[in-house]
């Protein structure tokens, strides 16, 4: 795991989900809201996050599953 999370980013704990009734899961970055998933991708999401060990393990299913949507030049 040290290899991937290089700069502890994960440690700090950015991402959050929320599922709604109808098992729409929505994805948080420091409270703002980043992805939504739906239907089969939501369920594949669900099983991943249930089945992880730990809290890093978890965030970095949320950090893969966001994608590449940090590029680097956003402003705080």
């Amino acid at each position: 795991m040290n290899t991937i999370d290089k700069r502890n980013r994960l440690g700090e704990e950015p991402f959050q989900y929320r599922v709604s009734k109808d098992n729409t899961v929505f994805l948080d970055y420091y409270g703002r809201q980043v992805k939504i998933l739906k239907g089969k991708e939501a369920e594949k999401f669900l099983k991943r996050i249930h089945a992880a060990e730990d809290t890093t393990e978890e965030q970095l299913i949320m950090a893969k599953v966001t994608g590449n949507f940090k590029r680097g030049n956003e402003r705080n």
